[in-house]
């Protein structure tokens, strides 16, 4: 079993994401009105911000979480048919089945991220519908070989509160180049595809980005090969695999 990382239950207690349109995206092809009427899983469900976005549309969900369940706990409140379970999404067994299982921003971070996804797969019934985003090993360079070593080396090591003002500074220092530099027609620079959303979002919201690249206790970057062995042809049909914003993939399958 993964071992419990106090950093998430610290970040969802301080931080929110409340972009919809941003999950939206993460899931496509699919869409909100995927999730009406089904029984949903949702893997790594974190500060639960995820839930309640599909909670209006389902017929019930289950958040599995090991970190962060008391965020989770205060943001599905409203929602009888949403219940939570403390588990490793790699390991746990629900003896059940689900319409829908997602896992968004989750597997990347895990102790072995083929396995989690093998796991939480087994957990979709035959017909029911998997969908996943991470992020990518394409397109991610400078996080790899830049920012991982300097995080793991120092970053890491200090207080969450030393982290966040960090994050808060990198924040300001960026929206320079990316409402300048980045404004041009220049697609070979490199996250350019990823700093279009950034324009569209809150200064907290990135503030959260950058936080959540910095306080991830372990990241893997997932090469595209590696998704298409996920969604194994012999096991789905209906496969979906693209990337967003040249640093993550989306994918989803329906299980045959």
């Amino acid at each position: 079993m993964q071992r419990k990382q106090d950093e998430w239950a610290w970040q969802w207690n301080r931080l929110s994401d409340d972009n919809l349109w941003l999950f939206t995206e993460w899931i496509k092809p699919n869409t909100l009105e995927s999730f009406r009427g089904k029984d949903v899983l949702d893997c790594g469900c974190g500060g639960g911000q995820h839930l309640e976005f599909v909670a209006p549309y389902c017929r019930s969900a289950v958040g599995v979480d090991l970190n962060a369940l008391e965020s989770a706990t205060k943001r599905v409140a409203a929602f009888s048919q949403v219940s939570l379970v403390e588990n490793d999404i790699a390991t746990m067994d629900l003896k059940r089945q689900f319409d829908v299982v997602y896992s968004i921003g989750v597997l990347h971070h895990t102790d072995d991220p083929t396995k989690s996804f093998m796991n939480i797969a087994r957990h979709c019934r035959l017909g029911g519908r998997v969908i996943v985003w991470v992020y990518s090993r394409e397109g991610n360079a400078l996080n790899r070989w830049l920012l991982e070593p300097i995080k793991t080396v120092l970053i890491y090591h200090l207080p969450r509160s030393v982290v966040l003002f960090l994050a808060r500074v990198l924040t300001v220092l960026l929206t320079v180049p990316i409402y300048t530099i980045y404004l041009l027609p220049l697609p070979f620079l490199p996250f350019y595809q990823y700093f279009q959303n950034w324009r569209k979002l809150s200064f907290e919201r990135n503030v959260l980005n950058v936080f959540d690249k910095l306080n991830a206790p372990q990241t893997w970057f997932i090469p595209r090969s590696q998704i298409e062995r996920w969604f194994d042809p012999a096991i789905f049909t209906d496969i979906h695999i693209s990337p967003y914003k040249g640093v993550s993939w989306r994918g989803s399958g329906t299980k045959k």
